[in-house]
């Protein structure tokens, strides 16, 4: 495996961070993508710990100028990851009303933007190469609207849509696109979107282990599949979603995600 390199957005914590241990027990040298230096910094030398080589990139990925200058770093070094995991991602919790416009700019930047332009530069560096994976971050957020947290659903159906039609786009290219549906998940996802107070954290036991949540996305992406929802829980939201009407499933949603003192 020496020399080949995995590039890891949001690596420092959540589900990101699992995936880049598991890549590395699999002799992955990593580049780790954050915008905390402190952060990226520990994660370093704990990630050096499995005898991979480990590059940390302070950047921020709500910036574009950021995004291309991560990938005009690595290819200065002579650096051409065969792995790319678009993990970081956030979102923002109340109602579209009230919510603030320059955050949920930042969300799409982020969610989005971000991904797309950092996705077609691995893609144009790999083609001529003929190998690379991809795993793409979605959620099951991706199937059905999501009332107190629009943006964050909508960005997420695209990043499904989206991941669904390159995947086409790649088939005999040697690249493989891979999505990872998970639900809830024990991670600070829900202190940065400012949603303690959604109803769907009353009980922590609903929340899934970033841990097995990886795992999924990593046996999916090492296989080449085109996607997976983590968890039984949540193949069976899935699944519900796609039987009924999109109303349907926006009410549901809402009564799921409401704050808990919301009549």
């Amino acid at each position: 495996m020496k020399g080949k390199y995995a590039l890891v957005t949001g690596a420092t914590s959540g589900i990101g961070y699992e995936l880049a241990k598991l890549l590395a027990a699999d002799g992955y040298n990593l580049v780790i993508v954050a915008r905390n230096h402190d952060q990226l910094s520990v994660k370093e030398k704990e990630f050096r710990e499995y005898g991979v080589d480990v590059i940390s990139m302070s950047k921020n990925l709500f910036q574009s100028g950021d995004v291309y200058s991560l990938y005009a770093d690595l290819s200065l070094n002579g650096i051409s990851p065969e792995i790319l995991v678009n993990d970081a991602g956030q979102g923002v919790y109340g109602k579209f009303q009230d919510t603030d416009i320059h955050r949920e700019i930042d969300i799409v930047n982020l969610n989005i933007i971000s991904v797309i332009i950092l996705t077609k530069l691995f893609i144009k560096d790999r083609l001529e190469k003929g190998s690379g994976k991809i795993l793409n971050l979605s959620s099951i957020a991706s199937k059905s609207p999501g009332p107190w947290h629009s943006v964050y659903h909508g960005t997420k159906a695209f990043i499904q849509s989206w991941s669904e039609a390159i995947r086409e786009e790649l088939k005999d290219s040697g690249i493989s696109v891979t999505a990872l549906l998970p639900g809830p998940t024990d991670t600070d996802f829900f202190n940065k979107a400012n949603m303690n107070r959604s109803k769907i954290l009353e009980d922590p036991e609903n929340l899934a282990d970033p841990a097995d949540v990886a795992k999924d996305g990593f046996d999916a992406l090492m296989n080449g599949d085109d996607k997976i929802v983590s968890g039984l829980n949540n193949k069976i939201t899935v699944a519900m979603a796609n039987m009924t009407s999109d109303s349907m499933a926006a009410y549901r949603m809402s009564e799921m995600q409401k704050p808990v003192n919301e009549n």
